[in-house]
């Protein structure tokens, strides 16, 4: 199965590749508030939900454009899909963006790829047997301080019904790191978590598709991944903390005294992660 998430990253890829040298000449559309869409985005979901039901055609599909397809309640098989993660980058050319595919199986992530074309750099994971980038074994990274760590971030863009507890976070946050990077790709930053790049990284109001694969990717490199409290309800509420396992509660510390009844697991939840 990882093997297909893999050639379905690809083709997406190629057509994301093709469509970078002809920005101009795209058709985009606005969805919401700084939320773009482009017909790229929808041929490179077109093919990798083609590329995955030629092989495995009674499974279900949650991607982001096209919305759910196949057995929703409870689905054997559910695949996660964002055909490209950080479209308004990818429109400005900045090429600092992903495509994201995760396999759910009984509820329990199985296998993970996100890939950026602009870079060819391809991360993947399946369950229980490792993380990798470009084929090679990769590990959270070693650091045991936060005050020694590079931590990325991702600002509300969407809906800014959180900004004032997410920038108090920030504020308390940043001077205890050597540093905060929000480059656009929530899918990419996971990967970044998973092979070291960053140390921890936190963010309000994702979606499913854009944590999935990210997520495997980092506990099967050995990191931690929960919600704003570090209970596993990540996916679903869609606010997250990650890290390496010594970052990731120091991060969790900083950010509890800014928690709000509506972050916390017990509060309402997202409605970015709907």
């Amino acid at each position: 199965m990882l093997t297909i998430a893999v050639k379905a990253a690809r083709r997406a890829g190629n057509i994301i590749n093709r469509s970078a040298q002809n920005l101009d000449l795209l058709h985009v559309s606005q969805k919401s508030h700084s939320d773009f869409v482009s017909e790229v985005d929808g041929a490179a979901e077109e093919v990798i939900i083609k590329t995955i039901l030629d092989m495995y055609p009674h499974h279900s599909i949650l991607a982001e454009e096209s919305g759910t397809r196949g057995n929703q309640v409870k689905p054997e098989f559910l695949w996660i899909i964002d055909p490209l993660d950080g479209t308004t980058n990818f429109l400005h050319g900045f090429p600092q963006y992903s495509v994201s595919i995760a396999l759910m199986h009984k509820g329990v992530l199985n296998q993970a790829v996100v890939y950026n074309p602009a870079n060819n750099e391809l991360f993947a994971a399946s369950r229980g047997h490792g993380a990798y980038f470009n084929d090679r074994r990769i590990r959270v990274s070693k650091r045991t301080k936060l005050a020694d760590s590079l931590i990325g971030t991702g600002f509300p863009f969407r809906d800014f019904t959180h900004m004032d507890a997410y920038m108090a976070m920030f504020k308390d946050i940043a001077p205890r790191t050597v540093g905060i990077r929000r480059p656009g790709s929530a899918a990419l930053d996971l990967a970044y978590v998973a092979a070291g790049r960053y140390d921890g990284f936190w963010e309000i109001g994702l979606s499913p598709w854009d944590m999935a694969a990210g997520c495997l990717l980092i506990t099967e490199a050995g990191g931690l991944v929960g919600d704003l409290e570090g209970n596993e309800t990540h996916i679903e509420r869609g606010n997250i903390v990650a890290g390496n396992p010594k970052v990731f509660g120091q991060l969790l510390q900083v950010i509890a005294p800014h928690l709000t009844p509506a972050l916390t697991s017990t509060g309402v939840p997202s409605t970015a992660a709907s």
